[in-house]
This record gives structure tokens, C-alpha cells and sequence, in this order.
């Protein structure tokens, strides 16, 4: 069976201070090729490289207890009920290397990756324990994410091209993976999203008067080539029928009529788009400049202005709807253009700071302990734990269970140890 192309945020911490998607109007942007001159529109595999490698954070085969054959796991943080364990950390720091190496690629030298990687791993540690946070912070607050799971997953099918829900679990499971912890993992994804947004996001507020004094003090960066920045609405005909080519027409169609009447492209684009930024980004391509599109491509778009649709056009990969979500004209943009643009720097840039004050608040209410030579790694704890061993009533009580490497004890408390169960 084939690998499933998902996103590693599903199988280790997420990196808590990159929540917001990009901005959709940034004309830095590198956009995926859309037909260039002299090309059909590739193919989604070959003008994006996936931003993930196919199910990463496999996870490592947990140490053997020699005396009973059951499995142990080592136990290096505690945040309340919680539990962070050695090979969770590791996961955490596997998908950490190979975020690296596919944002490098190329383009790094060895000692830039290396810096990279270790830059990235530093924080798994804390991150984890940041998310753990954030999920139980969500789970107080009973926010409910379950519609959001199964549309998740359906988005997920529908992207890998599987046909049932009970083909996508069977295809997770055939690579090693766990179906209910892969649920719970975007349950927590989702909750940690919830989380930032309601008690971080929302606070933030960016006035017309900052808006104005940036754009004043940045005009520079609003000098630009005339380029237009585009969204799109793909449906892919590649290996179809005439009669399946034809049913694919009238979805495009029914798109695009979906639009027309008032719904949002991006949320369309979701649900009927084929292309690799559907689902992420809700179709966003980018931004163009001329000689950077098909000459057919550039002599329609380059005439429309903001929020303008193509109609339906065929190509030899499919169908093809574009929106023009902005047209900047050559020279210094006015403000009015790069509005959008202005707000979410400003929101990116006080998100940061907000969120981490926010974390440092969780922790100072929450009870986090961290095994010795973790603590820098971890970003600090409530005290420190120590090292014990189980007693054999303690083994022999829990026998069956999945038994961990226990450090029990708060320095100052009893020297009572305490077994925890998994909750697997």
C-alpha cells in the first residue's frame, strides 16, 4: 500500500509559535509553478515538493524489560495527569531532523543542516510539553473538536485519494501506526489551535493607525513589479473516462456557481480543489508576475481585477477556476493593496511573545516536573524529580499493564514510589 502524505505535526509536538497559516496576499512568496509558458499545469506532486514526508515519526520500538517481557517506557516529564515518555521525545526529535532536512533540501550546506537540526531539536522537549499544556487547557475549557476530526480525516482521505474512511484506517495501520493515537493526535492538534486562538489570538489587536505608521515607515518593501496574486480551484482528469471527464466538468462548474452565489473560494477550494494547496491554504497559489504564467493563463488574469473569477478552463491536466485575489500594479503599492499584507506581519509578530507569556502563565498554574538533564531542555518545571525504583508489590500489582521507568518522587516528598498506568 502507499505511504499516507501527512503532516508530522500529527505524531509530535506542533511548533507551538507558527499556529497562523502564512498570510494569503504576501508577494515574497514563492508560488507553485501554474503553467508556465510552454507547459500544461504539472501535475500537484511535481510543482510542490510535500511540505512532509510520507507518515513520519514512525514510531522507535520501545526498550525490552528483561525480566518480565513487557514493555517499558521511560518517563522524563510529568505536566499534572500527564505524561511525556522517552520514545514521545524521540519522535518528537526524528520529526524535528526531517522538518530540517526538507526545509534545506539543496539549499544548505552540511553545517547548515546541522545547525538546523539542531536548532529544530532543542525545543521538541518543550514543545510537547507546550502542547500537553494547551490540550488539557482545551479539554478545561470544554471545547468540543470532534466535527473538526472527522472533517480533518475526510480531508486526509480525500488528499491521498482513498476511497473509505475504513481504507484510510487500514492504511494508516499498515505502516505501524496506532489508528486511535492518530485520531487523538489531531484531536490534540485541533484543541491546541482552539486554545491559541481563543485565549491568545483574540486578544490581539492591530489598530488602522499602526497599519498606517508601518506602511509610512516600509514603502520600500511596497515597490513591485505588476504581478497578480492568485487562488485556484483544481479538478484533475488525468487516467478518467469521457464519461468521468465529463461528471469532473460539472463539478468544476458546480464550483465556480458556488462561488458566484456568495460562498467563499478558499472553502470551496477545500471541499472540490485536487490541487496540493487546497486543503492547507484553501487553493492559494501565490503571487506572478508577467512571463511567470502560460500566455493563455496570462492574457486573462492580467485583466482582471481583485475577486475576479475565470470561468472554467480546460487544460490538459483537468479544469482549472482562478481568482484574482489581488492585481498590484507596478511600482509602490498603495496601502489599501497590501492592508491585508500589513496586518498579518504585525499579528505574526505579536503573536509570538503573546503566546509564549501565555505558556509561561500555564506552567506557573500547572504542575510540571522534569527528570534530571532534561530541565534545559524541557524549559523549566515546578521542581525536579527523582530517580526510583518499583518495589515487587508494585511490579506484581500491575502485572499485565505496560510498566514504565519510574522517577516518581518530588524532591522534598515522601520517598513512597508511585506506578502510573498507561492509558493506552
Amino acid at each position: 500500500m502507499r505511504k499516507i502524505a501527512l503532516c508530522a505535526t500529527l505524531f509530535a509536538a506542533m511548533p507551538l509559535l507558527a499556529q497562523d497559516p502564512p498570510p494569503k496576499q504576501d508577494p515574497k512568496q514563492q508560488p507553485p509553478v501554474l503553467e508556465q509558458p510552454g507547459m500544461a499545469p504539472a501535475d500537484e506532486k511535481k510543482t510542490e515538493a510535500p511540505k512532509k514526508p510520507a507518515l513520519v515519526g514512525a514510531k522507535p520500538k520501545p526498550a525490552s524489560d528483561l525480566e518480565s517481557g513487557r514493555t517499558v517506557e521511560e518517563i522524563i516529564a510529568r505536566v499534572n495527569n500527564e505524561i511525556v515518555t522517552r520514545s514521545e521525545y524521540d519522535r518528537a526529535r526524528l520529526t524535528a531532523e526531517d522538518d530540517a532536512r526538507q526545509e534545506c533540501q539543496s539549499k544548505c550546506t552540511p553545517e547548515q543542516l546541522k545547525a538546523a537540526i539542531d536548532e529544530r531539536q532543542k525545543n521538541s522537549l518543550r514543545d510537547l510539553i507546550d502542547q500537553s499544556l494547551l490540550v488539557q487547557r482545551g479539554k478545561d475549557m470544554g471545547i468540543g473538536v470532534e466535527p473538526d476530526v472527522i472533517k480533518r480525516l475526510d480531508q486526509i482521505r480525500i488528499q491521498n485519494k482513498i476511497d473509505s474512511m475504513e481504507e484510510l484506517e487500514k492504511a494508516v495501520t499498515s505502516q505501524g501506526l496506532n489508528w486511535e493515537d492518530f485520531r487523538n493526535n489531531i484531536r490534540n492538534q485541533l484543541l491546541t489551535q482552539r486554545v491559541i486562538s481563543s485565549e491568545v489570538g483574540s486578544h490581539i489587536t492591530i489598530g488602522d493607525d499602526e497599519v498606517q505608521k508601518y506602511y509610512n515607515e516600509h514603502k520600500s518593501e511596497f515597490m513591485r513589479p505588476e504581478q497578480v496574486a492568485l487562488s485556484a480551484i483544481e479538478v484533475n482528469t488525468g487516467g478518467k473516462s469521457p464519461e468521468e471527464v465529463a461528471k469532473l466538468k460539472e463539478k468544476a462548474e458546480t464550483a465556480l456557481k458556488r462561488v458566484k452565489d456568495g460562498e467563499d473560494f478558499g472553502e470551496i477550494a477545500k471541499r472540490f480543489s485536487d490541487g496540493s494547496t487546497a486543503k492547507d491554504s484553501g487553493g492559494y497559489l501565490g503571487t506572478y508576475k508577467r512571463g511567470e504564467l502560460s500566455k493563455e493563463l496570462e492574457d486573462r488574469v492580467f485583466k482582471m481585477k481583485r475577486k475576479e473569477l475565470t470561468e472554467v478552463i480546460e487544460t490538459k491536466q483537468g479544469f482549472l477556476i482562478l481568482e484574482v485575489l489581488e492585481h498590484y500594479d507596478e511600482g509602490e503599492q498603495s496601502l489599501e493593496k497590501v492592508r491585508n499584507e500589513i496586518m498579518d506581519k504585525l499579528y505574526s509578530q505579536r503573536m509570538e511573545p503573546a503566546l509564549r507569556d501565555y505558556l509561561k502563565t500555564l506552567r506557573e498554574q500547572s504542575y510540571v516536573v522534569i527528570k534530571p538533564g532534561y530541565q534545559e531542555l524541557a524549559g523549566g518545571g515546578n521542581s525536579e524529580i527523582q530517580e526510583v525504583s518499583a518495589t515487587p508489590e508494585a511490579t506484581k500489582a500491575h502485572k499485565g499493564h505496560k510498566k514504565f521507568l519510574l522517577f516518581g518522587k518530588r524532591s522534598g516528598e515522601s520517598t513512597k514510589s508511585e506506578v502510573p498506568q498507561s492509558n493506552n
